[in-house]
This record gives structure tokens, sequence and C-alpha cells, in this order.
């Protein structure tokens, strides 16, 4: 299978303590902290290239612009879906938007980009050789 423009992903998980505002220091509150839906968002812009990449290659989060419009208190399923808009040479764009039992929560545009994982992993590693 190859990337094509509409290849979809889901990734949801439930609030708990742990995925609060008040425990990501993101704010005082035991919502569901805007930290974890931009992750819940990155995650299911990754389900939606599963399978479609070549061996040793994955994928980076580059870019977000998302709003998060309600809170989701603990207890409540949170899901966020992901939907390839724009394949541009090794740059990816998804539409993401995140739910709650309720209804939408939060949406907006997250950039990917195409990686070879051992070269990435390489030159991360020559930051240690300049300190």
């Amino acid at each position: 299978m190859s990337l094509v423009i509409g290849l979809k992903g889901r990734a949801e998980t439930v609030v708990t303590d742990q995925n609060t505002a008040a425990a990501a220091g993101s704010g005082l509150v035991p919502v569901f902290a805007t930290p974890w839906m931009v992750a819940l968002m990155e995650h299911a812009a990754v389900d939606a290239t599963a399978g479609c990449l070549s061996e040793g290659e994955g994928t980076v989060g580059t870019r977000l612009d998302i709003t998060h419009d309600a809170a989701t208190p603990i207890g409540m399923k949170v899901w966020a879906e992901a939907e390839l808009t724009e394949i541009n040479g090794k740059a990816l764009t998804f539409s993401v938007a995140a739910y709650d039992e309720s209804g939408l929560i939060g949406k907006g545009v997250h950039g990917r980009f195409i990686i070879a994982v051992d070269r990435f992993l390489a030159k991360a590693e020559k930051k240690r050789e300049v300190r």
C-alpha cells in the first residue's frame, strides 16, 4: 500500500489523572490536557501512514496549528482522527480533529515529514559531540 490522499488514522484513550492539564503542568484543572490532545492527534496521523512507508522509514511531526475548544473531564473517552490531505515530496499534511463522547473538542492541521529512521537518529546523536 502506498501513501495516497484520503488515508485516515485514529487513536483513542480515556481521560485519567495522568493526562490532565494539572498533571501535564499545562494548567491547574483536572481536565484533558492540550499536550495530550496534541499527542493523540499525532498518534492518529502516524496510524494513517501505518503500513504505507518503505522499510526503515518513519515520520516525524514538523508543524501543528490547532485549537482546543472544549474541556473533557476525567473518565470520558477521547479520540483523534487524522486524514492525509496533501503529499508534497516527503512532507505530509493532515487534517486532524479530536472528540469526546459529547462531540468535537479540537481541530486543526498537522504536518509530518518522512524520514529514514537510522539517518535521522544518527544525525540526532551527533548533537552529543558538539557539547
